[in-house]
């Protein structure tokens, strides 16, 4: 009998402006620094909601308030890096939002060099593989309210990122 793992989970979202979205530049966080990646991002801690962790992830990283019935879900990605290490068995929800209270701004200068607003039809060449896939299918209008990345099975051959 396998043993069962634990998934990580994590919630992110992307302020919108029209069409463009809001990333940070990561830095000194250890995971993908150099990257542009969404603008709020975080763990699921235990006890909380996908939705709880988004707001206040909102008020942490860019000192906004965001309320819970202004995220927009738009879909939940499991994902893999193709391994079987259970810190790589992940399972994010990705949010949108159009409103907030207070102007974005770095709350965390330690972990982000600088926020910028990109075009979804001209996202920048170095984000997260998993955060690229959800945007190009946003901005396509293809976005599954349930999606898969990173898996190597035949039946995941047509999710967002399949190998």
């Amino acid at each position: 009998m396998r043993e069962p793992f634990a998934l990580i989970p994590a919630a992110y979202v992307y302020l919108r402006r029209g069409d463009e979205v809001l990333l940070q530049l990561r830095q000194n966080t250890g995971y993908m620094d150099g990257t542009w990646a969404a603008a709020v991002a975080g763990h699921v801690e235990p006890g909380e909601s996908a939705a709880a962790t988004a707001c206040r992830e909102a008020a942490e990283e860019l000192a906004v308030v965001l309320a819970p019935e202004a995220l927009i879900p738009l879909t939940v990605l499991q994902r893999t890096d193709g391994t079987a290490d259970a810190r790589e068995q992940r399972v994010d929800w990705f949010f949108t939002a159009e409103r907030w209270d207070g102007a974005p701004r770095i709350a965390e200068p330690d972990k982000c060099a600088e926020i910028a607003w990109f075009p979804l039809a001209a996202l920048p060449a170095r984000m997260p593989p998993h955060e690229r896939a959800v945007l190009e299918r946003l901005a396509a209008g293809t976005v599954e309210p349930f999606a898969a990345y990173g898996f190597r099975s035949p039946a995941d051959a047509t999710a967002v990122g399949a190998g």
